[in-house]
């Protein structure tokens, strides 16, 4: 990768970080505060929260028919989902302790927060929590396959991929093989510090 492309891509990611922090330090001061794992909100929002609560008879009645009979194949799903996660996680103690690799901190990916939400109501905020532990899980597992990639084949693909960790951006280009095996190390001592 020639200077001027790692340059942007190290602009743009600092450009990343500094967006997501001003977003949540807008939201933070309008909205909540965050106070350990606990989200509070100003009374006058609790109050709009509790008014704009609909109960469970009424959500049931206005729900839309094919939520309700797809329900049972959705959560179902929460089984592989599980397995996956079980999988993935002794993979990652196992394995990341040999490779010198840090553990991904699955806290950071897997979030239970919308239960505080007061205009949610039980079943929603069941949805909510099946759909929290989902996609966590596939950012705490993506993180973990990308440093797996980092350590083993830090390559970019021939082919343009849509979806790529954003390690991806800082791996070797295809067909570069200059000082390759120096280079693989570097990457491999560069996911011990990771945090």
């Amino acid at each position: 990768m020639n200077d001027r492309i790692a340059k942007i891509l190290a602009q743009m990611a600092a450009l990343e970080d500094d967006l997501r922090t001003a977003v949540h330090e807008q939201e933070s001061r309008m909205f909540f505060q965050i106070k350990g794992k606990r989200v509070e909100f100003e009374r006058s929002v609790k109050a709009a929260h509790r008014k704009l609560k609909q109960n469970f008879f009424r959500w049931l009645v206005t729900n839309r028919p094919q939520n309700l009979i797809t329900g049972p194949i959705i959560y179902a799903m929460v089984f592989p989902l599980m397995l996956l996660d079980l999988c993935v996680s002794f993979y990652q103690f196992t394995c990341f302790p040999i490779y010198g690799i840090t553990k991904v901190r699955r806290a950071n990916y897997i979030v239970f927060d919308r239960q505080q939400l007061g205009y949610l109501n039980f079943i929603e905020k069941f949805h909510c929590t099946y759909c929290a532990y989902g996609s966590g899980l596939m950012g705490y597992m993506a993180e973990i396959l990308a440093r797996t990639e980092q350590y083993f084949c830090p390559i970019k693909h021939a082919h343009k991929i849509l979806g790529t960790h954003a390690r991806y951006q800082h791996f070797l280009d295809y067909g570069d093989a200059a000082d390759y095996e120096a280079r693989l190390e570097e990457f491999r001592v560069a996911l011990g510090k990771d945090q």
